[in-house]
C-alpha cells in the first residue's frame, strides 16, 4: 500500500489529507492558534466535586470547565498530586531528581473522587477529548508520552509490549531492551513501530521523551493554575510520529514554513525518508492536483455513492449514528443471498473508511443487507473486523444480529469532520414539502387583506 500525506495551508487553518493508493482516508483540520488539543497537558484548578457522578469539574482556562471523571484517574493520582505540588513550589536551581521521587500507594478502582481530590488541588491532567459543542475538554491523568517507538508514562515501572508484535520471541527482545535502558519511575509502551529496532534506536527515543518530562517539571516550577504546560506535537508531526513507514513514497506541503519544520523532524526520527518531501509550488490549489477535492465532494454527502452501484445513507442523532446500506441497482447474480454478500462486503470497505474519514465516534449502527446463512453473516463481521484494524482509534465491533445489524463503537476524541455538500432548500426548509395550493389561496387572501387595511 502507497501512503501519501498531503497538507495545505491555508491563513485560517492547515489542512491534512492521507491518501492510501490514492484514496483519501483522513482529513484533518489545524486551525491556527487551536488550544486544548488532544495530548496537551495542563496545570487544572479543581472548581467543583459532584460525588452522584464521582467526577469532579476542572478550571484549565476553557470558557467551560474541563470534566474529569474517577475513571480517568490514574492508579498512581496521589503520585501525581504530590509531584505537582512539589514541582510548582520547587525553589532551587537544579533539575529535580524524578528517580528519587517517592511514588504514593495507588487508589483502588471503587474509591471516591471526592476523598481523592478533598481540599480541591492544583494537578497535572492531559486532553483526553477536545471541547464539544457546548462541552468542556474531558480530562484524563493517565499521562503518557508518546514516541515514535515507545510510550512513556510517568510514575509507575510498567514494561508492556504492543499486542500487534506476535512474535514471542521479539517480543521478548523488546523487554529485554527496555529493562536495560528504562529510568526508574519511567513505565514504557513499546509500540508497533519498535518492531526490529535496535537498541541505539530504541533508547533514543525513550531518552527525547524522558527530556520531554524534565522539561514539564521545568514549566511547573512557579506556574499558577490555570496554565498550559506542554503542547503536543503538532497534527502533522503527530501523523507522522505514528504513520510514517515504508509505505510512505510521498509527503507534499505548499508552504515554507510548515516544509521546513517537517523537513527537521523527519531528519530527527526517520532520516531515510526526508527525500519523499517536497514543495509544492506550481500554482495550482495542492488538494486539485492531487484529486482530493473531488473525493471530499463525492464522501461527505448523506448518501456515498459505491462504485457498483449500491450505496449509503449516513444518518446522524444525538444519541447515535445510523449507516444504511442498499443495494440500489447492483446485480452480482440471480442469487438473492449472493448478492447481499457482495454488497455488504463492499459496503464494509467505504463504512470503515467513512469513519476514519469524518472521525466519526460514539455508537454507530450498520443496517446491512439481510442475509439468511449464518456462514454470511460471520464473514461479514470477519472482513469489517480486518478493515477497522487500521483505524488508529480504540474501537470495538460487535457481530451482526440476525436482523443485518452491527453495532460499532469508536472513541470521540474531536469534533466530527463534517464538510456541507447541500444545502437546505429555502421554498421547504429541508423538509422536502411546501405549503399547499388550497392553505396558499387563504395566505394570498389574508396578505392582501392586511396591505388593504395599511
Amino acid at each position: 500500500m502507497n501512503k501519501e500525506l498531503i497538507i495545505n495551508a491555508a491563513p485560517q487553518a492547515v489542512e491534512i489529507a492521507l491518501l492510501e493508493d490514492k484514496r483519501l482516508v483522513e482529513l484533518h483540520n489545524e486551525k491556527a492558534g487551536a488550544t486544548f488539543s488532544v495530548g496537551d497537558l495542563y496545570l487544572g484548578k479543581v472548581k467543583k466535586l459532584i460525588p452522584g457522578l464521582n467526577a469532579a469539574f476542572i478550571d484549565v482556562g476553557f470558557e467551560k470547565d474541563a470534566f474529569l471523571h474517577y475513571t480517568d484517574l490514574s492508579p498512581y493520582v496521589r503520585s501525581i498530586l504530590k509531584f505537582t505540588n512539589i514541582a510548582m513550589h520547587d525553589k532551587s536551581n537544579h533539575d529535580f531528581d524524578f528517580g528519587k521521587f517517592i511514588v504514593e500507594p495507588e487508589i483502588v478502582k471503587t474509591g471516591k473522587i471526592a476523598e481523592v481530590l478533598s481540599g480541591k488541588p492544583n494537578i497535572l491532567v492531559q486532553i483526553l477529548k477536545e471541547p464539544i459543542a457546548a462541552k468542556g475538554p474531558r480530562l484524563s491523568c493517565e499521562l503518557s508520552l508518546p514516541g515514535r517507538f515507545v510510550v512513556l508514562t510517568p510514575f509507575n515501572n510498567i514494561i508492556a509490549v504492543s499486542r500487534k508484535i506476535h512474535s514471542s520471541e521479539e517480543r521478548k527482545r523488546l523487554h529485554k531492551i527496555i529493562e536495560a535502558i528504562r529510568h526508574k519511575n519511567f513505565g514504557v509502551i513499546v509500540r508497533t513501530a519498535a518492531e526490529g529496532k535496535n537498541t541505539a534506536e530504541l533508547h533514543e527515543d525513550l531518552l527525547s521523551l524522558i527530556n520531554t518530562w524534565k522539561n514539564i517539571q521545568k514549566n511547573l516550577k512557579g506556574a499558577v493554575a490555570p496554565a498550559k504546560i506542554m503542547s503536543e506535537e503538532g497534527k502533522t508531526n503527530s501523523i507522522l510520529r505514528d504513520l510514517l513507514s515504508e509505505d510512505f513514497n510521498k509527503i507534499v506541503v505548499n508552504d515554507k514554513n510548515i516544509y521546513n519544520d517537517t523537513k527537521t523532524y523527519i531528519q530527527r526520527i526517520a532520516p531515510d525518508k526526508t527525500d519523499i518531501l517536497t514543495y509544492h509550488n506550481n500554482g495550482s490549489p495542492i488538494f486539485d492536483s492531487y484529486g482530493i477535492t473531488k473525493q471530499v465532494k463525492a464522501s461527505f454527502g448523506k448518501t456515498i455513492n459505491l462504485p457498483s452501484g449500491a450505496y449509503l445513507i449516513v444518518e446522524h442523532t444525538e444519541a447515535l449514528h445510523v449507516i444504511d446500506v442498499n443495494s440500489g441497482y447492483k446485480s452480482v447474480s440471480n442469487n438473492q443471498e449472493q448478492n447481499a454478500l457482495e454488497t455488504n462486503l463492499e459496503a464494509a470497505a467505504e463504512i470503515a473508511r467513512q469513519l476514519r474519514l469524518r472521525d466519526i465516534g460514539g455508537i454507530i449502527v450498520v443496517d446491512f443487507i439481510d442475509m439468511r446463512l449464518m456462514e454470511n453473516r460471520k464473514k461479514l463481521s470477519e472482513v469489517m473486523e480486518s478493515f477497522m484494524r487500521v483505524d488508529r482509534a480504540k474501537h470495538a465491533c460487535l457481530p451482526i444480529s440476525k436482523f443485518g445489524l452491527m453495532q460499532i463503537t469508536r472513541q470521540r476524541m474531536k469534533p466530527e469532520m463534517n464538510i456541507n455538500t447541500l444545502e437546505v432548500c429555502p421554498s421547504c426548509s429541508g423538509t422536502g414539502k411546501i405549503s399547499s395550493t388550497l392553505i396558499l389561496e387563504d395566505e394570498i387572501e389574508k396578505n392582501l387583506s392586511y396591505l388593504l387595511m395599511q
